[in-house]
């Protein structure tokens, strides 16, 4: 899994730091960002949950 975030498209609402932390983080303007190492998703189950909550859809994840 390939996980990315649209900073055009990101709000900041912080859904996806939120649901599953492990993966996403905010940056320090509170915009969302994919934690350093963590492109993978690291194997974490929240991360479709966390495309879903996000309310702009900023967050794209291609499976591999």
């Amino acid at each position: 899994m390939r996980v990315s975030i649209d900073s055009d498209l990101c709000i900041g609402s912080g859904q996806c730091a939120l649901t599953a932390p492990a993966v996403f983080d905010s940056d320090d303007d509170g915009f969302g960002l994919v934690r350093p190492g963590s492109e993978d998703g690291r194997g974490d189950p929240m991360v479709k949950e966390a495309v879903r909550a996000c309310p702009v859809q900023a967050i794209a994840f291609a499976e591999e």
